[in-house]
Parts: C-alpha cells; structure tokens; sequence
C-alpha cells in the first residue's frame, strides 16, 4: 500500500480545507515546493497533489507553483483540480507529471475519460457525499451513486481510483474503510483511501483489508497527529 502525502494549493499557498470548504481554508505554508522536499526527505515516492482554485474555476490557476513544486522534487506527482479537457491533461504530462486525476469530468462524461485513459495515465478521483458523487470542487451533489460510478470504469485502462468521503475530509476523524473497501470492489481496480486519516492506526486498518493499494495523508501531517516517517517504515 503506498501513502501519497498531499498538497492542496489555493491562491499559491499550501492549505488544507475542511469538507471541501474554501472558505475554511488555513494556510499552512507560502512555499508548497519546500513542503514537497520535505515529503521526499521522510520517505514518500508519490505526491498527490490538488489544484484547489482550478477544481472552482475549471482551469489550471496554479500552473507556477505546480511548476516550481515539478522543479523541485524527483516524487511521482498526480495531479487533480480543473482538468476537463485533453490539452490540459497533455499540457501536465509535457510539464512532467507523472498522473493526472479526472473529477467531476468523470461524472459527467465517462466516454471521454475512457478514451483518453487509452492515452494518457488517468486517475479516476470519485469523492462522495452520504454516498453520492460530488462535484465541481464538492460544490455540487449529483444524483449519480459513488460505486456505480466505480464500476462505469472497471477494465478501461483507468490507473486507479481515488475515493474520499468528504464528510471527513480533513476532520482528522478517521478514515471510512467500509466506502474504500465498496469502491474497490465495485470497480477491480486499485484504489486509493483519501478524507479523515487521523494517525497510524488509519494506516492498519487499511493495511489490515489487503483491498486497498493506497491512502492519501493530508491534515495528519499538517497538525502533527501522524509521524509520515514511521508510517512509510510501517508499510515496507
């Protein structure tokens, strides 16, 4: 199981969001790329990295930062926020990142995603509200249920998925293994937990379900409640 810790950029800054909230934004660092070093440093192969303002806008608005961030670090880098064309996704793979993450496009158009997964390393983010898809940077709910929408993208190339219950999303209240374990198994493809891990037994519990081929880290280690170091020894 890989951790992916992360960054969420808003307006150049690194920050963490509550629920998906912009307005509950706090600033956790004015140099993101400095945060990506020390990732590195602890250990940690991938990045997962978000484009917060580009989710609202639906358009890259922090390509700087993210260059800088690119620049900076050797990690693997998935990218998500804004992504709903092909020229985006090319513009990213040409500036080195290794995935990019396809969110709201992924509901409201699956044949585009299965076309240019053909192509390109595509990552499939499906983030839930009490069940159902969110979308537009969480703005949104659709009607669309989260596992249904797994299974729309079982055996069309799609890299992974990544899942998070955004009632939990940077609340620090534990990790929703019981949504995790449902969208890896509606979908066969490797999935990946994000929204609400607090500290390492968030990590064994996800270990503990051999389904789970990743968790992403975020607030966790903002606020000191998990030691990334011991985390990345603790699934060697």
């Amino acid at each position: 199981m890989e951790i992916l810790p992360a960054i969420d950029l808003k307006d150049g800054f690194a920050v963490r969001l509550n629920k998906g909230l912009m307005d509950s934004a706090k600033i956790y660092s004015q140099k993101p790329w400095e945060i990506a070093k020390k990732f590195e440093d602890l250990g940690a192969k991938w990045l997962h990295l978000v484009d917060l303002n580009g989710a609202f806008a639906g358009e890259p608005k922090n390509l700087e930062v993210i260059e800088k961030i690119r620049q900076t670090t050797k990690l693997k880098i998935e990218l998500g926020g804004g992504i709903r064309d092909e020229n985006t996704i090319k513009r990213y793979i040409n500036l080195g990142i290794d995935r990019v993450i396809l969110g709201s496009i992924a509901q409201k158009n699956p044949e585009f995603v299965k076309s240019v997964a053909k192509k390109y390393p595509i990552v499939v983010g499906i983030d839930a509200i009490d069940g159902y898809v969110a979308i537009q940077g969480w703005a949104e709910t659709s009607n669309i249920k989260a596992d249904k929408l797994a299974k729309e993208y079982a055996n069309v190339g799609v890299e992974a998925i990544i899942c998070t219950d955004v009632s939990k999303d940077g609340m620090l209240s534990g990790v929703n293994v019981d949504f995790t374990l449902e969208i890896a198994n509606a979908s066969g493809i490797p999935t990946i937990a994000s929204g609400g891990v607090k500290d390492i037994n968030d990590i064994k519990a996800l270990l503990k379900t051999r389904k789970i081929d990743g968790v992403i880290v975020g607030k966790a280690y903002y606020e000191g409640t998990i030691n990334l170091k011991e985390a990345f020894l603790r699934i060697l």
